[in-house]
């Protein structure tokens, strides 16, 4: 049944509820709710409160701003970032009660939105209304509400909910950025000041009254605010590369197997590699047929060997262990070395019945290869340099950004724990549940610090290799997003590294070591360019 959308009247008169009262009743019915006014002013006893008309305000006494957070629910009802069940109203009430506190000269104004049909009502609503500008929280990645603020020509703050909203902020960030809008600025920082300082820059556009050099401010606030770059000497890493030339012709003759769908399809090639598009069910099979014993032994083994196992039963292992050694016989049958799995869709439309996270923890921990999602050109860039580094793993993640300590954070579910390569040393790895649904079995990576890393995409529709490198200086323990969360400060334009994301999407593949040089190599071989991003 269709939902009736908002109309102008009911958005702008709603009752005026204190805090505590529109955060314990933010459920589904809060999702549409538009015109929720808080100012440092309000009254602190408990009353019967009004009708509000914003349109027969008297004259504006402070900075007026509509706070828009963008989330599917307030406590999330689906797998995504941050993961199912969490709790978004103490972090909305957070958010409030900083700005209150810090800014007592301006008024705020709340709406919880979960998509781009209640955006439009709201934004229609507030021509009628004094509004001086929106503020939009990112709380989960897609939810597609910033563009249409923008688009209403006031000056619109886009801030990141880090481990929440990560991956639609920077898309998001990048659109507008390449469409140069003047008044969009954005700020994404673990430290609440950050946000707070950025706030302030509208009452310098009301002092003027212009918002089109808006960008320009929170630009330089955000210069301002970030670091300096730290101590970037990284410890030796020695590391052996094969030749382009013959890492080219290694690549024609290491096929990715794919499982995108119950279908399958027409065999593919992604930069020169073979691609053999098979069925769900295929690997299902390979599943069912695996030796039990056997699958509790290799389960076993990841027991012993974790630093820690929480929430996950040994049975589960096992299974896992069955999808492993389901996924390496058709490696071995179709003589491939890499594997992608459109894992979540195979899991919820029950075609496949364990997750492959363990699995491609331990291809990857013996040269192979064990992509997430489908992604073929990060499943491509896996491949293509592990064999010009003779198996070093590469490591798929959903990229976060910090600017409170200029940092960025490689977050997945998935890692190797042997990053210097099958003969290299070894790290921790702890087995926890998968983060977004927080069921199956996954993989915390406690990844070494101090060494120099390479982030990269090959990308053949664009005929380019992407590129950033980082020292990685620790890991992070967050309990939101994904398990395995690598700290690293990247070298290069902080600034710049906010500008790719739309083009070539959120994830990025790191491997351990220096290899620029040997990615121009190849970008060179395979007639492609290289797009440094930083």
């Amino acid at each position: 049944m269709s939902r009736k959308k908002p109309d102008r009247e009911s958005i702008s008169n709603r009752t005026l509820m204190r805090r505590r009262e529109f955060f314990s009743a933010c459920g589904r019915c809060a999702l549409l709710a538009a015109g929720f006014c808080y100012s440092s002013s309000r009254s602190g006893t408990a009353q019967n409160v009004a009708l509000l008309d914003l349109s027969s305000l008297p004259v504006k006494k402070s900075v007026r701003l509509r706070l828009l957070f963008s989330l599917h629910r307030p406590v999330q009802d689906r797998p995504d970032w941050p993961n199912l069940g969490f709790d978004f109203r103490p972090v909305m009430e957070n958010y409030l009660t900083i700005l209150e506190k810090r800014l007592p000269e301006f008024s705020f104004l709340v709406s919880t939105v979960s998509g781009p049909e209640e955006a439009t009502a709201i934004l229609a609503a507030d021509r009628d209304n004094w509004i001086d500008g929106y503020l939009v929280f990112q709380l989960n990645c897609w939810n597609r509400i910033m563009p249409a603020a923008v688009e209403t020509g006031k000056p619109v703050l886009y801030v990141d909910f880090q481990y929440g909203g990560s991956g639609g902020f920077l898309v998001y960030t990048a659109e507008q950025i390449r469409q140069n809008r003047k008044n969009f600025g954005f700020i994404c920082s673990s430290n609440p000041e950050h946000l707070v300082a950025a706030v302030r820059a509208f009452k310098t556009v009301q002092a003027t009254g212009e918002a089109s050099n808006f960008s320009e401010i929170i630009t330089e606030i955000r210069k301002d605010l970030t670091p300096a770059p730290g101590y970037l000497t990284c410890y030796p890493d020695p590391l052996k590369i094969i030749s382009p030339e013959e890492t080219a012709y290694r690549m024609k003759h290491s096929p990715i197997l794919l499982f995108r769908d119950p279908r399958g399809g027409e065999n593919l090639e992604m930069a020169g590699i073979p691609v053999v598009n098979l069925p769900f069910s295929e690997l299902n099979s390979a599943w069912e047929k695996a030796d039990r014993e056997e699958a509790a032994t290799v389960a076993r083994g990841w027991w012993r060997r974790a630093a820690l196992v929480q929430n996950v039963r040994f049975s589960e292992l096992v299974n896992s262990a069955a999808m492993y050694l389901g996924m390496k016989q058709l490696l071995r049958q179709h003589q491939a070395r890499a594997i992608t799995i459109n894992c979540l869709g195979g899991f919820y439309g029950g075609h496949i019945h364990a997750y492959p996270c363990l699995g491609f923890f331990e291809l990857n921990n013996q040269g192979l290869v064990g992509a997430c999602e489908a992604d073929l050109r990060s499943t491509a860039t896996m491949v293509a340099l592990g064999l010009m580094t003779e198996g070093r793993p590469g490591y798929i993640s959903d990229p976060v950004l910090d600017m409170a300590g200029r940092q960025i954070i490689y977050a997945h579910c998935v890692a190797s724990n042997r990053v210097f390569g099958p003969a290299g040393q070894v790290n921790p790895y702890e087995i926890l549940t998968h983060s977004e649904d927080r069921q199956g079995a996954s993989v915390r990576s406690l990844l070494p610090a101090g060494y120099l890393t390479t982030s990269l995409e090959i990308d053949q529709s664009q005929k380019a290799i992407l590129l950033h490198q980082a020292k990685a200086v620790g890991n992070s323990f967050d309990d939101r997003a994904c398990r395995t969360k690598l700290v690293a400060e990247p070298l290069g334009d902080y600034e710049k590294l906010f500008t790719m994301w739309d083009r070539w999407g959120w994830h990025r593949v790191t491997f351990y070591g220096d290899l620029k040089k040997a990615a121009y190599e190849l970008a060179s071989i395979l007639d492609y360019s290289v797009v440094e991003e930083a």
